[in-house]
């Protein structure tokens, strides 16, 4: 297997996210989400926006001896799982069929969903595509992997306030000590939950394509990481739209973006969705890129962090309470 990452880019400071950290010092969000965060992180998430030069981009890393194509699919199988879920309770108000969860290892459910009453026609009418979209790499990836594909592990969707929902966005400072948040409460909220897994998908597929021998498998993978990568820009951009009316909401999507770089590792590799610059240079930030205008990636390790709700090494933890199934199942040190 191929362990020379070829698309790993220098992260460099650029204008758009100085502007932005520097919004979110003056609004106050920024520090509410690190403070939140700081009982489990130490790194100060701006420390990077100080250095003229841009933050060492770390090293390469290569795949670990043994993990096969095999094993990154079923690494996507399970993050797949874990949206179309989501997205099946927003839309349907039930879950996948039970004959798309069966596989190797233990098997679980996922619980909590539920429909979400929207009403913007058109956030519904997005949630719909979505989730159609995500059934369909489910059943596709399992079909790729055929006996080797895995099961559903067990999946936290719910609005506990002990859940990954309610962790994540009391991370962000969106919530108290205590509190829930639900995130089919409206339509605010369901972008907001679906704006936790977005972006991580396109970074994790990006990250993990360049580890696939198959030719085969490759197109898959970036037919998988295109189809995210528009489902990112679609919740980036409503955010965006929604949010230049109610500024609480652009806020809470930047919150959301902090909380997670400051679980996946010392690099800045997320971007908020507030406007930058001013006058008749402000410009949207739908597309969430480094200097060269190229998307980030995240390794397996990073995007657990995230899914886990942790910056340090775990097994499982937040959305999957009882890890992933396969052999990619362990994030990684902060």
């Amino acid at each position: 297997m191929s362990k020379d990452l070829l698309i790993e880019v220098i992260e460099r400071s650029s204008l758009r996210r100085m502007e932005r950290r520097a919004f979110l010092r003056a609004s106050g969000g920024a520090a509410a989400a690190m403070t939140l965060l700081s009982g489990c992180s130490g790194r100060n998430n701006d420390d990077d926006d100080d250095n003229i030069a841009g933050p060492t981009p770390p090293a390469p890393t290569p795949a670990p001896v043994g993990i096969t194509d095999a094993d990154i699919l079923n690494f996507a199988l399970n993050l797949e799982y874990l949206e179309a879920q989501f997205y099946s309770f927003a839309v349907n108000g039930t879950g996948l069929p039970a004959n798309l969860l069966t596989g190797t290892g233990t098997q679980g459910a996922a619980t909590g969903g539920r429909a979400v009453p929207f009403t913007d026609p058109v956030v519904r009418q997005y949630a719909k595509e979505i989730v159609a979209d995500e059934t369909a790499h489910v059943v596709f990836l399992r079909g790729a992997l055929a006996s080797a594909a895995v099961s559903q592990p067990p999946i936290d969707i719910g609005i506990s306030p002990t859940g990954a929902f309610s962790s994540a966005a009391r991370a962000a400072g969106l919530i108290g000590a205590g509190a829930s948040f639900d995130p089919y409460l409206n339509d605010e909220n369901f972008l907001l939950g679906a704006y936790i897994f977005e972006d991580v998908g396109v970074t994790g597929y990006k990250g993990a394509s360049p580890l696939i021998t198959s030719k085969v498998f490759l197109e898959a993978a970036a037919g998988l990481l295109a189809a995210e990568a528009y489902h990112a820009s679609l919740v980036r951009t409503t955010l965006y739209r929604k949010g230049l009316a109610t500024p609480s909401l652009r806020t809470s999507a930047d919150r959301i973006s902090d909380a997670r770089d400051s679980l996946d590792g010392p690099t800045d590799l997320d971007q908020g969705i507030s406007p930058t610059g001013s006058g008749t240079t402000q410009s949207s930030n739908i597309v969430p890129t480094d200097a060269d205008g190229l998307a980030y990636s995240r390794t397996t390790g990073r995007v657990l962090n995230i899914l886990y709700l942790t910056p340090s090494v775990a097994t499982q933890g937040g959305f999957f309470p009882a890890g992933l199934n396969g052999t990619i199942r362990s994030s990684t040190s902060g």
